[in-house]
């Protein structure tokens, strides 16, 4: 099996990526339908973004991989925004999102995202609470991580 396919056994749910209702609701009113692609796949660990990611339905798993073999792996469900570090920070995406079957997805551009986060300041700081949430996640993954190899 590849880094990238669905696999919900070993299954790590992760908070870090859900925004508060308000925040959801203002993205919401500019986030268009999308379909996966046929593999499920969002979005590539390395593409340029496209935009933020709303887990309506279902859930999504997030891998990111090095060599080839995938060195974490979490999930995501509904009320989860994906994509948000590289659209905030004008960098390429660090993890491949693959939405399960029958996921319903809503996607925000980055051009919409970034003009939000200018003109309310209120929802900006709700974004930072999100991004803070995905570094205290990932320092946590990460920490788990170097035990687990100690011992």
């Amino acid at each position: 099996m590849g880094p990238y396919d669905w696999r919900p056994s070993v299954t790590q749910v992760s908070s870090a990526f859900v925004a508060d209702p308000e925040l959801l609701a203002e993205l919401e009113k500019r986030a268009e339908s999308i379909a996966a692609g046929a593999d499920g796949v969002l979005f590539r660990q390395g593409e340029a973004p496209t935009g933020v990611y709303i887990v309506r339905k279902g859930s999504v798993a997030l891998t990111s991989a090095a060599n080839g073999e995938a060195i974490l792996r979490l999930y995501a469900g509904p009320g989860s925004l994906l994509g948000v570090p590289a659209v905030v920070g004008g960098k390429l995406y660090s993890l491949t999102a693959k939405a399960a079957p029958k996921a319903e997805i809503g996607l925000v551009t980055c051009e919409d995202f970034l003009h939000l986060m200018h003109t309310e300041p209120l929802l900006a700081f709700r974004v930072l609470q999100v991004l803070a949430e995905e570094v205290r996640s990932a320092r946590e993954a990460s920490l788990d991580r170097a035990v687990g190899m100690v011992q």
